[in-house]
């Protein structure tokens, strides 16, 4: 089996990569930005929105992950129109693409922000989605209307995955964790908009790597799954993790951000009965897991610069 992932240089996109040649899957990258993780994968450089090249990188291709989104929701609310883009266009070149190449098997990528507009506190699956509050959220949905569209009138085979927060190495810098944890480390302030009684059901990034190669199941076809984490973590709990795992540092609130997603306790139990999928990392061991891994990075980049004075000097 050949799997495409686009987006797979990615934070999610290059664990999902790790994960799938654990199985054996051969894997093909598609992505702007060249996969630095490891060298036993293809790779075809280009943009979503690039249709014939998208299309050229379906060829002998059995399923494809379509994860290269827009993802933080700052960068949404500050570019909406390049959300838009990539976001909704993209998952249509893709969508289209396959139909064109026969391609039918999807794995596509969204998020738990859809139920932001659900009624009461306790969602699934099976939950109406009410309107969007935040333009990340309108782009999403619409990607998965697209999928289902296509699936009812071009037989194509998507499965939905609704993530919760991921965190992890490889973390995007701008994410609350990244932010925190490189704030904390330089002795600065960590800053929560609202009181942080906003809470998350974090899903370590491994484990949702794990979840996206278990929908490949041929049960998992037409469905949507949530793939959220067990636990309820406050913006507050977060930050004082942090100060627990690296010593004292101050926590200051600011107002709230518009359009926030809250919080909802996301069901995955269909995930769990379907596929057999469940987070198994709790929140602080993969907290402390994502600090070892920065570090290093710091270390590492520390080292590198150290070797080019060293060569200058010489």
């Amino acid at each position: 089996m050949r799997v495409l992932v686009t987006g797979g240089s990615g934070f999610i996109g290059s664990h999902v990569v790790d994960k799938l040649r654990d199985y054996g899957v051969a894997v093909r990258i598609y992505d702007l930005v060249y996969p630095t993780q490891r060298s036993d994968v293809e790779f075809y450089q280009g943009s979503i929105l690039d249709f014939e090249r998208v299309r050229m990188a379906l060829n002998q291709v059995d399923a494809v992950m379509h994860l290269a989104a827009v993802a933080d929701v700052k960068d949404v609310l500050v570019d909406p129109r390049y959300a838009e883009s990539i976001n909704v266009r993209g998952a249509f070149n893709v969508l289209e693409a396959m139909r064109r190449c026969g391609v039918k098997r999807l794995i596509y990528g969204s998020t738990t922000w859809v139920y932001g507009g659900s009624e009461g506190e306790s969602v699934d699956e099976a939950s109406p989605l009410g309107p969007p509050t935040h333009f990340y959220t309108a782009t999403k949905m619409a990607g998965e209307y697209y999928c289902q569209s296509y699936s009812h009138l071009y037989g194509l085979e998507p499965t939905i995955l609704r993530y919760g927060i991921p965190y992890g190495p490889r973390a995007r810098s701008g994410a609350v964790i990244p932010i925190f944890v490189e704030k904390a480390l330089r002795g600065e302030g960590l800053t929560i908009a609202g009181d942080g009684s906003q809470y998350r059901k974090f899903v370590y990034v491994e484990d949702l790597a794990q979840g996206n190669v278990l929908a490949l199941k041929p049960v998992a076809a037409n469905k949507i799954y949530n793939l959220d984490g067990n636990e309820r973590v406050t913006i507050r709990q977060i930050a004082e993790t942090v100060r627990k795992v690296l010593g004292e540092v101050k926590i200051e609130y600011l107002p709230s951000r518009p359009g926030d997603f809250s919080g909802k306790d996301v069901s995955s139990r269909r995930a769990f009965e379907e596929l057999g999928w469940q987070p198994r990392t709790c929140f602080e061991e993969g907290l402390r897991r994502y600090i070892e891994w920065f570090k290093l990075q710091l270390e590492r980049e520390s080292q590198s610069w150290l070797e080019v004075d060293r060569a200058l000097k010489a």
